[in-house]
Parts: structure tokens; sequence; C-alpha cells
């Protein structure tokens, strides 16, 4: 097996110009369909995770006098967080689907469309 023309038919392949701009397009359906869903899991996971590292800080007496009232506050901070942490990924289905379910058509006939010409 010459692995020396497998690869360059790779590298050629990235830099040949695509013959056909429906699967472009439906790459680009497909990524636009799960956009919405991406944006808000990243940005809310984080956040979620920062606002439960500080409770966990207060908790510990990192932050603050150290006292009780610290302590109770960082406890009340932290399970925020971590129900932020719990809600985000049943969140991000529900996005998902969502996403699914407004592009699903446009997404299948352009499938088919492709799927027709390469028979």
């Amino acid at each position: 097996m010459n692995t020396d023309k497998i690869f360059a038919e790779a590298i050629a392949n990235e830099y040949a110009p695509k013959s056909t701009s429906k699967v472009v397009a439906l790459k680009k359906l497909d990524r636009k369909a799960k956009r919405k869903a991406n944006i808000f899991a990243y940005t809310f996971g984080i956040l979620m995770a920062l606002i439960l590292g500080v409770g966990m800080c207060l908790s510990m007496g990192v932050l603050g006098n150290g006292g009780s009232g610290t302590m109770i506050a960082g406890v009340i901070v932290g399970v925020i967080g971590l129900v932020g942490v719990g809600i985000n990924y049943p969140v991000y289905r529900k996005l998902l689907e969502s996403g699914k379910n407004k592009y699903a058509f446009e997404i299948v006939q352009l499938a088919k469309e492709i799927s027709e010409e390469a028979e």
C-alpha cells in the first residue's frame, strides 16, 4: 500500500475546487441548526461553573471574612451554580432539537438531492 500516494491525494482533495456547492450548503445548514444550542451551552456552562467556584471559595473562607454568614452565602451561591450546571445539558438538548426541527426539511431535501446526484 502506497501511503505517500494516499496522503498526496488527501491533500490535493483539500485544495481542489469543490464540484458541488450543495455539500457545502448542507454543512452550513447543519452548523446553523446547531449553532444556537452550542453557543448557549458553552456560555451558560462556563458562567455556572464560575458561580459554583465562587460559592466554593466563599464557603471555604478563601473569599470574604470567613465568618458563618459568608459560609452560608457560599453554600447558597454554590447550590445555584450546581443547579445551573445540572440543567445545562437538558436545556442544550431542547435547543438542539428545536434547531434541528427548524432546519430539518431543508437539510433532508438537500441531502436527497445530493444522494440522487451521486447515483
